[in-house]
């Protein structure tokens, strides 16, 4: 059996948030039809687009790394997105569907900041420069989204939810 070392556990954890990456591309466009509220719709097809910068960086970050680009399936991101798909159902229609989505689009996202908080951590004490850079990139705009998705779910969709 080959060694297991902090390279293998970095490859590992890109092959994870790639595919994490590749689902949630699938995923948003899903929750910006099921939104009521039009900065619902509005956060996530541009959380989408983001999201889609995040699968080249990625890539550029496997290539770095020297390996092709791949995904591995990742349970957790299956997982947290199948809640997303019950609220949309359980909750169609409700006054509170989009106080229910955002709190699933922010399990996403504390999901991805954990991973690419991790993966930054990791590509430095690789010595991987560009890579921290391209990692820390993403990981600033996941949290400004995160924090995005906060203001809307107190300023909006909690508001509706409650009433």
């Amino acid at each position: 059996m080959p060694e297991k070392t902090l390279e293998t556990l970095f490859h590992d954890g890109l092959k994870d948030i790639y595919y994490a990456e590749r689902q949630i591309l699938k995923a948003l466009p899903k929750m910006a039809r099921a939104a009521q509220l039009p900065d619902s719709k509005a956060a996530f097809e541009r959380h989408r687009d983001e999201t889609e910068v995040h699968v080249e960086r990625l890539q550029q970050v496997f290539e770095i790394f020297g390996k092709r680009a791949q995904g591995k399936t990742c349970e957790a991101i299956q997982g947290i997105i199948a809640e997303g798909e019950e609220i949309m159902e359980e909750f169609k229609g409700s006054p509170a569907l989009d106080a229910g989505l955002i709190s699933s689009a922010q399990a996403v996202e504390h999901y991805e900041i954990s991973r690419y908080g991790t993966l930054r951590t990791w590509a430095k004490q690789l010595g991987l420069q560009e890579a921290v850079s391209l990692l820390d990139q993403t990981l600033q705009e996941e949290g400004a989204t995160d924090k995005a998705l906060s203001k809307l779910a107190v300023t909006a969709a909690n508001i509706k939810a409650a009433a």
